[in-house]
């Protein structure tokens, strides 16, 4: 246990009354309750808390009688692993009782309930996240997860291959995590055992999958992380679309994203490593069950044509109001940071990267215009409802937004008119 090191000062979160309430009712009569994982390991590297989780003596339906008791309103999210939710002041906190792992199948585990805090770390995925702190912020570590936070390393509890047996998801978590935490190279021993059971991912839920590569996408930069990735053949494994593909365009993408002050976007980053071709997005979409939102977003950005530097704003306007938005800016954004990444030794690229970011800033401030005229502005022209309005409407539209938007209503009409009478 290292005795010495502290949460104080560094988690006011800690001091939360709800927090200290519900520890107080947890600890009552000899009983343990200590905060675990994900927010003693952010507290410690200074990164923000969003989840804070409770690990505890009691037995769940113990736990649910004294959270109640000091008024708390309970949910048993979990109750036959041991976890149930309390909830106060707005705020959710998900207790579970200390476990130890007694049968596995690489996807879910059944547990034993018990009173070891070494045996409840032990069963846990990486040393950093089986660290506990009492309620005054004395971290208790057990496994050496405080000398890692240090270092910057990750490391898998014990055996690797025995960790990623237990669940197979472990394998994807160790380059997420690395992605997050790490530094320099990852642990070798993990990156092996990775390599050799890889094939296990096949046994996991898509869901699973893409949501734990969202949030591998969603690190500050992910390049290393997906390098070692395709290294182990994990990559391959779970984004086949990428072998022949590449990675090499996620490093000026990160690059780009933090010179000009863009948010991370899981999904654009996604399309760096991946093809533009409709087909296979639609398979990758359905393969790993995206949101319809996502899937819609990935397909639209394979099927915009590429965008040429020298476009002007006015063709950029027409090619926009028939195309689809999200995808230029998706394909600009991309073309930005390729460009930009070869400029370091090419002067045309650097001209190109000024072409694309002036089309990219145009993109955005772009309203799509309201075409002035209706069908029914057509039957008061004597026009009878039926194709051929529909056919004039549409090639009025055309002329208009061929004109750069210019012809106003009047003259719309003008041709609507000649067009009836032809």
């Amino acid at each position: 246990m290292s005795a010495r090191v502290s949460l104080s000062g560094r988690a006011d979160w800690l001091g939360e009354k709800h927090l200290q309430k519900l520890l107080d009712a947890l600890k009552e009569g000899g009983e343990e309750a200590r905060v675990a994982g994900g927010a003693v390991r952010n507290a410690l590297i200074g990164q923000p808390v969003a989840d804070i989780d409770i690990a505890a003596t009691t037995l769940p339906e113990e736990t649910i009688r004294r959270a109640e008791a000091a008024g708390f309103k309970t949910v048993p999210t979990g109750i036959e692993h041991g976890t149930i939710t309390a909830i106060a002041g707005g705020k959710a906190y998900e207790v579970t009782t200390l476990r130890a792992d007694i049968e596995t199948d690489g996807r879910r585990a059944k547990v034993t309930f018990g009173r070891d805090w070494k045996l409840d770390a032990e069963r846990r995925d990486f040393t950093i996240n089986a660290l506990y702190a009492e309620a005054d912020g004395t971290v208790v570590d057990l496994v050496g997860g405080v000398a890692d936070i240090e270092a910057r390393r990750l490391r898998f509890i014990g055996d690797p291959e025995a960790r990623i047996r237990e669940d197979y998801l472990r394998i994807l978590r160790f380059f997420r995590f690395f992605a997050w935490y790490g530094d320099g190279r990852p642990d070798a021993e993990g990156l092996k055992a990775c390599a050799r059971l890889k094939d296990g991912l096949g046994r996991l839920s898509a869901e699973r999958v893409w949501a734990e590569l969202k949030k591998l996408f969603s690190a500050p930069d992910p390049s290393r992380a997906l390098l070692w990735m395709r290294q182990a053949g994990v990559l391959t494994a779970v984004l086949p679309e990428s072998e022949k593909w590449g990675i090499d365009a996620i490093h000026g993408l990160v690059r780009t994203e933090k010179d000009l002050g863009w948010n991370a976007d899981p999904l654009l980053r996604l399309e760096a490593v991946v093809p533009p071709d409709a087909a296979r997005m639609k398979t990758l979409a359905e393969r790993l069950r995206f949101s319809t939102g996502e899937g819609g977003r990935l397909r639209r950005w394979a099927l915009t044509a590429p965008p040429d530097s020298k476009t002007t704003e006015t063709e950029l306007a027409k090619k926009l109001y028939f195309g689809d938005r999200e995808g230029f800016l998706d394909r600009l954004r991309l073309a930005l940071a390729a460009a930009r990444t070869r400029a370091v030794e090419d002067n045309q690229a650097m001209m190109e990267a000024g072409g694309f970011s002036r089309l990219l800033g145009f993109a955005l401030k772009w309203q799509k215009p309201v075409f002035p005229i209706k069908g029914a502005d057509l039957t008061e022209l004597g026009a009878s409802p039926g194709p051929k309005v529909g056919a004039t409407l549409k090639n009025l539209e055309k002329e208009w937004v061929e004109s750069g938007f210019i012809l106003d209503r009047g003259a719309l009409l003008k041709r609507a008119a000649q067009a009836l009478e032809a």
